[in-house]
């Protein structure tokens, strides 16, 4: 049988999730900026004070959904793993630009109010900003020990970055680079092989 402090953790981590469950069944339905802590804590069922026990604000809430999504894209991504052993440039594009896609998937309600509020919020920028730094660091330091690599600029960094912001809108649905059709999967197409080509110089393709 738990002790008692381990019951209060488990009981604590279940209180926790039933914010974060309220605030994902939300989003479906309205808005984050409409979002009142009032509506979170009714659907969670459980008082105001409880809710600031766990969480000190509704930024806070989502800034524990968006580090569930970043761990989603490492554990996709298997930590941005090397190419595989006969694993084309192309393959690895693909399977790192669906593994983006998914995470970034636009209609994720808790996703969008993510990207949303970066642009509000100081500690959902810094999350999303570390978490690029760390992802691009990663992918730049795969291609510079692979010898077969042939990147188009010699600031792989800056390249990187391009790429991956590039990405990042095409996936979450961004018309500037879906256009009006919304037809993601053309532009996810390009997107792949242009990580391809601008990192391999277009080896591998097929």
């Amino acid at each position: 049988m738990p002790s008692a402090p381990s019951r209060r953790r488990i009981r604590g981590a279940r209180r926790c999730d039933a914010i974060v469950a309220s605030v994902r069944e939300l989003l479906a339905e309205i808005p984050f900026a409409e979002l009142s802590i009032a509506e979170i804590t009714k659907r969670a069922g459980m008082t105001r004070s409880g809710f600031y026990f766990y969480f000190d604000s509704k930024y806070a809430v989502l800034a524990a959904i968006l580090a569930e999504r970043m761990a989603e894209l490492e554990e996709l991504t298997h930590d941005f793993a090397p190419i595989g052993a006969g694993e084309t440039p192309l393959a690895f594009a693909k399977r790192t630009v669906a593994a983006a896609a998914t995470v970034y998937a636009s209609d994720d309600p808790a996703m969008r109010a993510c990207l949303e509020a970066q642009n509000t919020d100081d500690q959902i920028r810094g999350m999303m900003n570390d978490f690029v730094d760390a992802v691009v660091g990663k992918i730049v330091r795969l291609v510079e020990q692979d010898p077969s690599a042939r990147p188009i600029s010699p600031d792989i960094g800056a390249l990187v970055r391009t790429l991956a912001a590039v990405t990042a809108l095409t996936v979450a649905g961004d018309r500037n680079f879906i256009g009006r059709g919304d037809d993601r999967g053309l532009a996810v197409e390009v997107i792949e092989r242009l990580w391809a080509s601008a990192l391999w110089g277009g080896a591998g393709e097929s």
